[in-house]
């Protein structure tokens, strides 16, 4: 299964772009802002979630449009007709993103039960150097890859937690059945998404032990909960914590404060204190293997972005060979053909110049 028939409407860059005829390997070649990687953007939105920038929508309308954005895909299906799948924007509701599959409206929750979409990114790089909130969002991402409903899950936890902390920072002391009614969804939603998270790591990490040492660094990954990871142990956390709680004034223990630890599988070193390059493999290696998973499942798309420039030929040759049997449908951006050559003949080639695409 593959996407075909890919348009883009007033996003970004592109006042009207199409895309055909795209095979396993699908290269978008130019100059820097171009536009390819908006393009990469537009597929990320074929997904839950907000993408990859996690951009405003009303950044996402191309300058001078007026009627909001529109991106749309045909998913081709082994066996039945393809199922069109599109995301838009329009003017009377421009912050509210709306979804329609074969033409009835859905839900983003909905796209993801069609196809799974993963992305590597140059913004990606201090991934385990960054905030542990970039790692949740990542591990959260990957976890949606898999079951689209984590998704909902994490907005309905986030939101809770919300409510909790303004209770808990109110100058009035929060009568305890508020508590109770809002710590009640931030258990039942906060439970469901640690063990999706840590279902994710675990999943992750038998696939990466499959997975060679070389040339990509193999990473080792432990999953460390903020709280107890059920729904008993959670619910009596958050209620021991009330006043240790509203003394700061916020929520100090729960699935907002989950860790994913990273280390270098042979060298016994956390990622955080690995080289660039190797940091580097290892973001590579765990795409990979996520990858190969998502596409167990369902139609697995891999967006890789200015990926291959940044490989030496030893890494950009196994990079290909594992992505030609991930099972994936894999796009990729570069300002030139040259890292892309030994794939070339393979691939659907684009030409993107100030948001116009030409097939070569």
């Amino acid at each position: 299964m593959a996407l075909d028939r890919i348009s883009l409407t007033d996003f970004r860059n592109h006042a009207a772009t199409e895309l055909e005829a795209t095979t396993q390997f699908n290269l978008l070649v130019g100059e820097n802002g171009a536009g390819k990687t908006n393009i990469l953007e537009a597929l990320s939105l074929l997904a839950p979630g907000r993408g990859l920038r996690r951009a405003a929508l009303a950044d996402l309308v191309r300058s001078g449009g007026e009627t909001g954005f529109g991106i749309g895909a045909s998913l081709r299906q082994q066996q039945g007709e393809a199922v069109r799948l599109a995301t838009y924007t329009d003017s009377p509701l421009p912050a509210r993103r709306r979804v329609r599959i074969n033409g009835a409206d859905s839900s983003a929750t909905g796209l993801g039960e069609w196809m799974a979409v993963t992305w590597l990114t140059p913004a990606m790089d201090g991934i385990f150097t960054g905030p542990a909130g970039d790692r949740r969002r990542y591990v959260d991402r990957l976890a949606l890859a898999l079951d689209p409903a984590h998704a909902s899950h994490a907005a309905r936890y986030d939101a809770a937690l919300r409510e909790r902390n303004r209770l808990l920072s109110d100058l009035r002391e929060p009568e305890s059945a508020w508590l109770d009614a809002v710590e009640a969804q931030m258990v039942q939603h906060g439970a469901a998404l640690m063990q999706g998270r840590a279902t994710l790591v675990d999943t992750l990490a038998v696939r990466l032990a499959t997975m060679p040492a070389e040339p990509f660094a193999r990473p080792a990954l432990t999953y460390a909960p903020g709280a107890p990871a059920h729904a008993d142990g959670l619910s009596q956390a958050l209620f021991d914590n009330r006043r240790r709680d509203r003394a700061a004034q916020r929520t100090l223990a729960g699935p907002h404060r989950d860790e994913l630890d990273v280390i270098h599988a042979a060298k016994r070193v956390p990622a955080a204190q690995s080289s660039t390059g190797e940091q580097k493999a290892m973001l590579v290696a765990m795409t990979l293997a996520h990858a190969a998973l998502a596409a167990e499942g369902r139609a697995s798309l891999l967006l890789l972005d200015e990926v291959a420039a940044h490989l030496d030929p030893v890494r950009r040759a196994a990079l290909f060979d594992q992505l030609r049997t991930s099972g994936a449908q894999v796009w990729m951006t570069g300002t030139e053909m040259a890292p892309f050559s030994s794939i070339a003949a393979d691939a659907a080639v684009w030409r993107v110049d100030a948001g116009g695409v030409e097939r070569l």
